[in-house]
C-alpha cells in the first residue's frame, strides 16, 4: 500500500513542471523567429493554448484519483509545488519585457505584432491563475507575489474581490463573477469587469471605514496592487517609449479577459438556494468541474474547483474531485474556446444546467432576458 502511495506521489511530481511550459513559449517563439525570420512563429503560444492542449486533452484521459489522506499533509507542506507557482512569475515578467521590446524594436509586421500581443496576453492571463493560487494562502510573501503576478494585466483588485467577494457570493445573483444561465460570455464580460472592480473598491473602503482609518494609503490592497502596475508600465514606457503603450493596454485586456472567460464557465447557471435568511453553504454542487488530466496540470488543478471553494487554502496538489460535482463535457482549454461562440455554448451547456436541476429552471441562476426562452 505504501508503495502505491509513493508511485501516486512521484508520478505527479514529474508531471507538474508542465505547468511552466506556457510562460516559456514566448522565448521559444523569439528564438525561432530570430533564427528563421518567420514571424508567424509568434503565434506558437496561442496555438498551444487554444488548439494543441485541447486536442491532447481529448486523448489524455481523466485523472479521477484523489491524494490518499495519509500523505495529503506531507504534500500540502511540500515546497516543491509552491516553487512551481513562484517560477511562473519571473518567466511571466521576462516575457512581458520581451514582448515590449519586440513591439518597439523588433521590426515586426502586423501579423508578428498581433502574435506578440496575443502571446503575452495569454501568458499573463494564465498567470492570474498562479496569482489565484498564491493569493489564497496565509503566508504574507505569497500574497504579495499574487499581486505581482496581477500587475501586468492591471487587475490587482482581483486579489480583494476574489478572496473576499467572490468566495462569499459565489453561485448567487449578487456575484458579478458567477455567470447566469442563458447569459452569453459577451454579455457577462462587461458585467463582471465593472462589477468586480466596484465590489473590490467597496470591500476595501468598508475595511478601512470599520477601522476608522484613511483608505488613501498604500496599505489599501487595491491601491498598492494598482501601484505595481503603474510602476511596471512606467518602467517599460521609459525603456521602450510611448509606442509600447497600445501593446501594454491590449495585452492586459486579453489577459484579464482570459480570467473572465474562465470565471464564466466555472459557475455557469449554478445557484445556491436561499434559505430565508441566507444562502446555503457552498458545496460541491456549485462549481463546474473537470478531471481532464492535461488541462489540470497546466492550470494548477483549477478544474477541481468545488474543493477549492470548500477549502480555499488547500494547495493545488491535493485538491480532490467529487462524484457529485457537475462535470463539464471537456477540459477548461476546450470550453474556453466554446464559450466564445454563444450558440454552440448554449447548445452544449444549457441542457446540462437544466438537467442538473431536474428540469426546474427556477432553481438555476438565470439571466432574466433568457428566462422565457429557457422555460419554454
Amino acid at each position: 500500500m505504501s508503495e502505491n502511495r509513493s508511485v501516486w506521489r512521484d508520478a505527479r511530481r514529474y508531471l507538474w513542471p508542465s505547468a511552466i511550459v506556457v510562460p516559456l513559449l514566448p522565448f521559444v517563439s523569439y528564438g525561432i523567429v530570430a533564427r528563421t525570420g518567420l514571424q508567424g512563429w509568434w503565434w506558437l503560444t496561442p496555438a498551444v493554448v487554444f488548439v494543441i492542449i485541447p486536442i491532447i486533452d481529448i486523448f489524455g484521459g481523466d485523472d479521477v484519483g484523489n491524494p490518499p489522506e495519509d500523505i495529503a499533509k506531507a504534500l500540502q507542506s511540500d515546497r516543491y509545488y509552491r516553487r512551481l507557482t513562484y517560477l511562473y512569475l519571473p518567466l511571466q515578467l521576462g516575457g512581458l519585457v520581451l514582448g515590449a521590446w519586440q513591439w518597439a524594436d523588433g521590426g515586426l509586421g502586423w501579423a508578428g505584432r498581433l502574435g506578440v500581443l496575443v502571446t503575452i496576453g495569454a501568458v499573463n492571463g494564465i498567470a492570474i491563475n498562479a496569482a489565484h493560487e498564491l493569493g489564497h494562502k496565509r503566508e504574507s510573501a505569497e500574497r504579495w507575489l499574487s499581486k505581482i503576478a496581477l500587475a501586468p494585466t492591471g487587475y490587482g483588485h482581483f486579489y480583494v474581490e476574489h478572496n473576499r467577494g467572490h468566495h462569499t457570493r459565489v453561485a448567487t445573483p449578487e456575484d458579478p463573477a458567477s455567470s447566469r444561465l442563458g447569459e452569453s460570455f459577451w454579455r457577462f464580460w462587461p458585467r463582471t469587469v465593472a462589477g468586480s472592480l466596484r465590489s473590490a473598491w467597496h470591500l476595501e473602503m468598508s475595511r478601512f471605514r470599520l477601522r476608522h482609518r484613511n483608505p488613501w494609503t498604500l496599505r489599501n490592497d487595491v491601491l498598492n496592487a494598482w501601484a505595481m502596475t503603474v510602476v511596471l508600465f512606467g518602467a517599460l514606457l521609459i525603456a521602450y517609449g510611448i509606442s509600447v503603450l497600445p501593446f501594454l493596454i491590449f495585452q492586459a485586456v486579453i489577459g484579464f479577459s482570459f480570467l473572465e472567460v474562465v470565471n464564466y464557465l466555472e459557475h455557469y447557471g449554478l445557484r445556491r438556494e436561499w434559505t430565508g435568511s441566507r444562502y446555503e453553504r457552498v458545496d460541491e454542487q456549485h462549481s463546474w468541474n473537470s478531471n481532464r488530466l492535461i488541462t489540470n496540470i497546466f492550470l494548477y488543478q483549477l478544474q477541481r474547483h468545488s474543493d477549492h471553494h470548500a477549502n480555499p487554502i488547500r494547495r493545488y496538489q491535493i485538491l480532490r474531485t467529487f462524484d457529485t460535482s457537475p462535470q463539464l463535457p471537456a477540459g477548461y482549454a476546450t470550453m474556453i474556446v466554446v464559450a466564445l461562440f454563444p450558440p454552440i455554448w448554449r447548445r452544449i451547456m444549457d441542457p446540462r444546467v437544466i438537467a442538473h436541476y431536474g428540469g426546474d429552471v427556477s432553481l438555476a441562476n438565470v439571466h432574466e432576458p433568457a428566462r422565457a426562452r429557457l422555460a419554454g
